[in-house]
């Protein structure tokens, strides 16, 4: 048997495509009325065929199906261990789907420890040789194990690793005000993304008297922001997420305190140059720095006196003006850019 996942609303389409290819098998299609998935009732030899349906994301051949049940799922472990006996690492992927009396994560302890003490291997998360498949469909379990090879990783050993950057990045950001609904919204997209690259910090920097009441919607919406997002990255990653520190400071008093000999100060602003112009010198104190500084202003930009303190003052799209919420995903995404150049060229020195 093959568990197959689509896209939700893609299941007939995709059972339809299924037939056409390996004939006129049995398929379950929405069991429990899950959505975005199908039971395959044929020989796991026709796997390769169904690769070639666009319309099909995950094929995880069933080794074995029992009650959702904790106790009946590690009675499992010894078949799953035969299957993975031979390998050095193993991970255990479980999506429950439904009502139980344990979580996911009881299933992946449990499970883990006793395959761990009947074959010796060890738990890599992010890039095992054998991946162990625990997909619970209401009262029932599927269980399946393909190679480490076959999944579709987030992380390999040949990517740079983003947090390695991101999380020496504090980025200042001048509040938007005047009004309080607009305040509230844009507040929202800055606190999502700036928990989205998980960076160091989060500076909210008046330069000014401001209004509190105005300012007290933007660091609403912040807060929201962050919260919405960080629940999101609590249940996709298998890593612990870091939330990001948020702080309230004079935009001057900032600089004047950030302004140290192993950080880099940089400053956003139409004015500045374009960062292809300087990308040699910016990574090379990138790479160094203690801390990476950014100021990006709002409805009104950093002032021009700051420019003095600023190691950098970069362009980054001439001719055009990002909205106050771009500001944070378009500059880390350049500097990720020439950061991700730098370390494939020293890996080619290397």
């Amino acid at each position: 048997m093959l568990l197959i996942k689509t896209q939700r609303g893609m299941e007939y389409v995709a059972a339809s495509h299924i037939k056409d290819a390996i004939g006129d098998v049995e398929i379950d299609i929405r069991p429990s009325g899950f959505l975005g998935l199908l039971l395959v009732r044929c020989d796991e030899s026709l796997k390769e065929k169904l690769e070639e349906i666009p319309e099909i994301e995950t094929i995880i051949p069933v080794l074995t199906e029992c009650e959702a049940k904790l106790d009946e799922i590690i009675l499992r472990a010894e078949m799953v261990a035969e299957k993975i006996r031979g390998a050095k690492t193993f991970a255990i992927r479980t999506k429950r789907r439904g009502t139980h009396d344990f979580t996911s994560l009881d299933v992946n302890l449990d499970l883990g420890d006793r395959i761990r003490e009947l074959t010796g291997c060890e738990v890599d998360l992010n890039f095992p040789d054998k991946a162990v498949y625990v997909e619970i469909i209401g009262k029932r379990a599927f269980i399946g194990v393909i190679d480490g090879s076959e999944e579709r990783k987030k992380y390999t050993p040949e990517k740079v690793d983003s947090r390695k950057l991101f999380g020496k990045i504090s980025f200042v950001q001048m509040p938007y005000l005047e009004d309080t609904r607009a305040a509230l919204e844009i507040g929202e997209r800055i606190g999502r993304a700036a928990q989205a690259f998980e960076i160091k910090e989060l500076i909210i920097a008046p330069h000014d008297y401001v209004n509190a009441f105005e300012l007290e919607y933007f660091i609403k919406g912040v807060r929201r922001g962050q919260v919405a997002r960080y629940r999101i990255q609590e249940k996709a990653y298998a890593r612990e997420v870091r939330r990001v520190p948020v702080y309230v400071r004079d935009l001057y008093q900032t600089a004047r305190d950030k302004r140290r000999r192993r950080n880099v100060l940089i400053i956003t602003d139409p004015t500045g140059r374009q960062i292809s112009d300087v990308k040699d010198e910016l990574v090379k104190k990138m790479m160094f720095a203690d801390e990476i500084v950014i100021f990006a202003g709002s409805r009104v930009g950093i002032p021009k006196g700051l420019f003095r303190l600023a190691d950098f003052v970069i362009d980054l799209a001439p001719y055009i003006t990002f909205a106050t919420e771009q500001t944070i995903p378009v500059t880390l995404s350049a500097l990720l850019t020439v950061f991700e150049d730098a370390e494939e060229q020293k890996k080619g020195d290397d």
